[in-house]
């Protein structure tokens, strides 16, 4: 198999992060080029505007990180990060009431995203053959003489001494991990290919979010409080997560990891334009009109910690690469530059994680060279990783009476309704609970909650609904 030697990597997020380490098992070198100049401890970067809110790594991430860095989790849970039961320790309000409630294998992880993403660099930065080049802007993508493939990519330096001038870093493969504000399809229109086309699903979703201390003698029989959204009748929700201590107020990561310096990440949702409010009067309100009045009660006890923070562009954007037919060869695009997610459902990192998997099974059975001709079946690959996230994500958001395109069909009545039985089977019945969370936690396909036992257990449920109902209109 020829060698590979060089590839970049456009973007030091965590998607980037885990790309990185992928391709560091196959190429001489990597380089990891980032507009900001890390932190040197777990703190917001403007790079990151998204850190300030809630995230959790669903068990397949886990898994997937533990492979890519062994010990990562230990070292996490030494600095405080918290270990949740999704089926026991987290308290989840169904718009049919709350889940039932048991031990499971199924472990959520929660901890800051700067906590996540600092300990992962500071592992990557041990990997003698990667280079993060920190304060360096991409400002193009650079072809070959054939206009077969990419070959590099020009950028500014941050610290160059001429504003404006750009300079040339040349690679076997450049991966796109830029985020949202990705400006590849510009790059790829500006050198006359075609940009990738796109599917947007947007519920106009917005979050706002505070860190708090949680009150010394508080007692709940909960480690996390979910109260999702259940459009189309309930489009306001919340949640509350717990997270390491803070790092910055000089504590060493043994006392991080006491419980009694646990800290909540309350966040408040709302869609279809009913956004919360960042004023202390409005946030309180609007957590008092949830459905529950236990995020409130418990935040009213607590201690805020930082100000209200609000994030509004939570739209769903798939950009299919995979369907290009001429783009060039040696390009690709990961995490959100390629999939953005509603981050209610908690996925996106876990994509990350899948993607980076993908790249590190390609490459055990390829040379850089085959993707002269192979690049779109890579590309085909990664669209496979994000797309059970893809359908969760949009399936729910498409619920949302003012979410523009939604296909109306058979089909999709079907599946909205389907998914309103579930919702009720889940509050008391484990195993169906049990296999929705393994779909949430990317373990298993969403087909699998139609397997027949589930759909059996609907179709009862339905016809003993139907039934209670007629005895009711007896009497």
């Amino acid at each position: 198999m020829q060698h590979k030697k060089h590839a970049l990597v456009i973007g030091g997020s965590l998607a980037g992060l885990l790309v990185g380490r992928s391709l560091a098992n196959h190429f001489e070198r990597v380089t990891i080029v980032e507009r900001d100049i890390y932190p040197d401890q777990p703190a917001p970067r403007k790079g990151v505007p998204h850190s300030r809110f809630p995230h959790s790594l669903m068990l397949r991430g886990q898994q997937i990180l533990e492979q890519f860095f062994p010990g990562l989790r230990a070292e996490l849970v030494a600095e405080g990060a918290i270990e949740v039961d999704s089926m026991k320790d987290m308290a989840f309000l169904t718009s049919a009431g709350w889940t039932t409630r048991c031990s499971s294998d199924l472990r959520l992880f929660t901890c800051s995203r700067d906590l996540l993403d600092w300990r992962i660099r500071h592992r990557l930065a041990t990997f003698p053959n990667v280079q993060f080049l920190q304060g360096a802007s991409v400002t193009g993508l650079l072809t070959d003489a054939e206009h077969t493939k990419i070959v590099g990519v020009s950028l500014h330096r941050r610290a160059s001494s001429t504003p404006q001038s750009t300079e040339e870093l040349y690679a076997d493969l450049i991966v796109d991990a830029s985020g949202k504000a990705s400006h590849a399809p510009q790059w790829l229109s500006a050198l006359g290919y075609d940009p990738p086309p796109e599917t947007e699903v947007n519920a106009f979703v917005g979050y706002v979010a505070r860190i708090y201390q949680p009150p010394a003698d508080l007692s709940v029989d909960w480690k996390l409080l979910f109260v999702p959204t259940a459009p189309p009748q309930r489009q306001r929700g919340g949640a509350i997560l717990p997270i390491e201590g803070d790092f910055s107020e000089g504590e060493t990561a043994s006392q991080c990891s006491d419980p009694r310096n646990t800290r909540w990440i309350v966040s408040l949702v709302g869609g279809n334009r009913d956004y919360p409010p960042t004023d202390e009067a409005g946030f309180l309100a609007f957590a008092r009109s949830l459905p529950t009045p236990i995020l409130a009660e418990v935040i009213e006890q607590a201690t805020p910690l930082t100000p209200i923070y609000a994030y509004y562009g939570n739209e769903n954007r798939l950009r299919h690469y995979d369907q290009l037919s001429d783009s060039p060869a040696h390009f690709i695009a990961v995490g959100h530059a390629a999939c953005l997610l509603n981050p209610t459902y908690g996925q996106a990192m876990t994509v990350a994680a899948l993607e980076a998997m993908t790249l590190d099974q390609f490459f055990q059975h390829h040379a850089i060279d085959d993707l002269n001709h192979h690049t779109r079946h890579l590309r085909q690959q990664l669209a496979k990783a994000h797309r059970e996230a893809w359908l969760v994500a949009t399936g729910v958001d498409y619920r949302y009476r003012n979410t523009p395109g939604k296909p109306i069909s058979a089909a999709t009545r079907f599946v909205s309704w389907y998914w309103d039985q579930l919702m009720e089977l889940m509050v008391d019945q484990a195993r169906v609970y049990r296999t929705f969370m393994e779909v949430l936690h990317l373990l298993k396909p969403s087909i699998a909650l139609f397997q027949p036992y589930i759909l059996s257990q609907v179709v009862w449920h339905r016809f003993n609904k139907r039934l209670r109902r007629l005895r009711i209109g007896l009497d």
